[in-house]
């Protein structure tokens, strides 16, 4: 979850001339290793939520990727560090190097993986893997019980093409056995997806939401004013499969829901180190961050005014899409249907040598804030629980996303109807 530039300067102007002088600050050679190590220690202690908890005399030798690890709190699950010049230093999923998701299942005394989500235009679309295909083998390796924690390793660390072998789901039984082959290749980003469902004199609008993208609102804009002027009167969001992105976007989103809230209405706390401090900042604020978004009041106009939102969730609900359950709890009442999220409870944003040219490559991501709303309510590093537990893959087969039947939003419909 990024935070643009005014917080990001608001954090310099407090932390200016604050980097604490408690260690003997060694002195390296510019370009050796312990001088990188040196550059990622001080920006650390600049930025980072657990700087006060961070090692005073770390082995400034070690690798730097390893000495990175070794500064962080053993309550930080997200932050991370690149070299922009060293692919093997990125993060590797199924989803970033193929444009699909999926899950491992043990049933019927079989294990498989079941694909939950394939990206639009991506490698995997167009080789023909499609949501709810039973993945049984990966390049000739049978997924069994013994090796299902593994899977992910099987297929990120696969030479391109990467071979599964597929079938589907008929009465416990895999049927229509065939194999496919994907390529790595680039999956830009995922378009909403809306339908409106007409029940018992209801107009229920659905919306599906990838991430939370830079660019996204003037399409969520467009998706709202498509719902007012239909008459939409109930609202399920699913954020099953967002892992978060944009503040500003998930805020603007925010802002078209709930009845009784204004632009200078309370959304979001930033509690950080002693650097840091606490900032608070209202609707229109956050939304402000991302500089071609439309004002709040542009955004108001299409404000549904609802007191009821109903919200899908797997755990792979994180931060933005968990600040829109956390952060709407003040304003109207949240359901959440699904599955307990993932407990990103924190944000930050990119740190890199600033010199030009710069001399080191590397690129840090560290927590700097953790989050609450607007009502000082936060901490669920635990995840957020839904109200109403849905597994979604407690039926087979899977549908498509948006179909009324497929496991959660058949249970949001029920609820609302």
């Amino acid at each position: 979850m990024k935070i643009y530039s005014l917080l990001f300067l608001a954090f310099i102007l407090l932390s200016c001339n604050r980097i604490e002088d408690d260690y003997d600050r060694p002195y390296f050679e510019e370009g050796t290793t312990e001088s990188v190590n040196l550059w990622v220690q001080d920006s650390m202690k600049r930025y980072y939520y657990w700087a006060a908890s961070m090692p005073s005399k770390p082995d400034y030798s070690l690798p730097t990727k390893a000495f990175f690890k070794t500064l962080l709190s053993p309550e930080d699950r997200f932050s991370g560090i690149i070299d922009k010049n060293d692919a093997s230093t990125y993060t590797k999923s199924a989803r970033s190097l193929y444009g699909f998701d999926y899950s491992v299942l043990q049933q019927n005394g079989k294990t498989f993986a079941i694909t939950k989500l394939v990206m639009k235009n991506s490698p995997a679309q167009n080789s023909g893997l499609q949501r709810g295909l039973i993945i049984t083998k990966i390049n000739g390796t049978e997924i069994t019980a013994g090796n299902k924690d593994q899977i992910e390793s099987l297929m990120t660390n696969s030479a391109s093409p990467m071979k599964l072998t597929v079938g589907s789901w008929n009465n416990g039984n895999i049927v229509n056995i065939n194999n496919i082959e994907i390529y790595q290749s680039f999956t830009f980003d995922q378009p909403l997806a809306s339908k409106i469902f007409e029940k018992n004199g209801k107009k229920i609008g659905y919306l599906y939401i990838y991430n939370f993208q830079n660019g996204l609102i003037q399409a969520l804009l467009s998706k709202f004013a498509e719902f007012k002027s239909a008459g939409v009167t109930d609202l399920i969001l699913d954020l099953r499969y967002n892992y978060g992105g944009i503040l500003a976007s998930s805020t603007a989103l925010c802002a078209m829901i709930p009845s009784g809230i204004s632009g200078n209405s309370p959304f979001i706390i930033y509690k950080g180190n002693k650097n840091g401090g606490e900032v608070k900042l209202t609707f229109a604020q956050q939304i402000a961050y991302e500089k071609s978004a439309p004002g709040f009041n542009t955004l108001f106009n299409q404000n549904l005014g609802l007191s009821k939102v109903y919200i899908l969730t797997t755990a792979s609900t994180a931060s933005a899409s968990e600040t829109v359950i956390n952060n709407l709890k003040p304003y109207i009442q949240v359901v959440q249907i699904g599955e307990k999220t993932m407990g990103k409870d924190m944000s930050g944003w990119d740190i890199l040598d600033q010199r030009k040219p710069p001399k080191i490559s590397w690129q840090l991501h560290p927590m700097i804030y953790k989050l609450f709303n607007a009502e000082n309510i936060g901490n669920y590093s635990n995840g957020l629980s839904p109200d109403i537990p849905v597994n979604e893959f407690e039926t087979l087969p899977i549908f498509d996303l948006g179909n009324p039947e497929e496991t959660l939003l058949k249970k949001a419909l029920q609820t609302i109807n």
